[in-house]
């Protein structure tokens, strides 16, 4: 197997920046999930798994330029993330205030309405939405959603049919294997180029991979096929359905595109 693509994510559920290398620590990719968007309302992480209030944010992209964070917006103007006006900009497209927060407080939570009812009823309803805490396999204080690397196959790609950058993971990893094979994975160490890491749960889907990625269209196809074939037991979490799998970092380095990854 081989790396095929290396995508950071420096805003939270805006979308990423593929790389030809990332250097890798114990917080995952460098700058990944570096940023994100705070309601000062009600103390919530923004994240389009919430799509009735941020699937919006899907329409931005954020990037690293000189160890800077940019954001450009849906009309294509390019924001520096510490400028005050990002803010305003973001909070009229949103409708909601928002703040930019470098650096998540302890406890941090999400709004996570089941993907099945999202399905059922539509992304504008006003569903019961429970809370998360992120980031609880994630020693830092980056915005991932549990654990600091994420990892998916071409090969479960390829089977539902789907965009990467819908599941937004960062490693894709280039298998000619089974679909789904990332569930053996768990309890397991991978290597990829330098860096080694280990598996620790299988990654439950919400309906973030349905909804529109910049020009992509709504695609609920997404997550159906993972309801019928893929719901397996996620530790802490129940069962589920799941595509890819989260990682944390047994040792750090730097992984490039094409590098050679090894399950043991």
């Amino acid at each position: 197997m081989q790396v095929a693509t290396l995508t950071r994510y420096p805003v939270k559920s805006m979308l990423g920046q593929e790389v030809e290398r990332a250097v890798v620590g114990a917080t995952g990719l460098e700058s990944d999930r570096w940023r994100a968007l705070i309601d000062p309302t009600t103390g919530y992480v923004a994240t389009a798994k919430q799509p009735r209030h941020w699937r919006r944010l899907l329409q931005y992209t954020a990037a690293v330029q000189d160890d800077r964070v940019v954001v450009t917006t849906p009309d294509g103007e390019t924001i520096d993330s510490e400028d005050p006006r990002l803010v305003d900009v973001l909070s009229a497209d949103l409708g909601r205030a928002v703040e930019v927060s470098a650096a998540r407080p302890a406890g941090s939570s999400v709004e996570r309405p089941d993907p099945e009812e999202v399905l059922a009823r539509g992304v504008d309803a006003d569903l019961e939405a429970p809370t998360l805490e992120i980031s609880q396999g994630n020693e830092g204080d980056t915005f991932v959603d549990h654990s600091p690397v994420h990892l998916v196959t071409t090969a479960t790609l390829e089977h539902l049919g789907m965009e990467a950058l819908r599941y937004r993971p960062n490693l894709v990893i280039a298998s000619d294997g089974e679909p789904f094979a990332e569930n053996g994975w768990v309890g397991r160490e991978v290597q990829v180029g330098e860096v080694v890491l280990r598996v620790v749960l299988p990654t439950p889907r919400c309906s973030v991979p349905t909804l529109e990625h910049g020009d992509l269209p709504r695609a609920p196809k997404a997550i159906t096929p993972l309801m019928k074939e893929n719901r397996v037991e996620v530790e802490g979490f129940g069962v589920l359905p799941c595509a890819g799998a989260y990682a944390q970092v047994v040792r750090g380095g730097t992984i490039s595109l094409g590098d050679t990854v090894t399950v043991s």
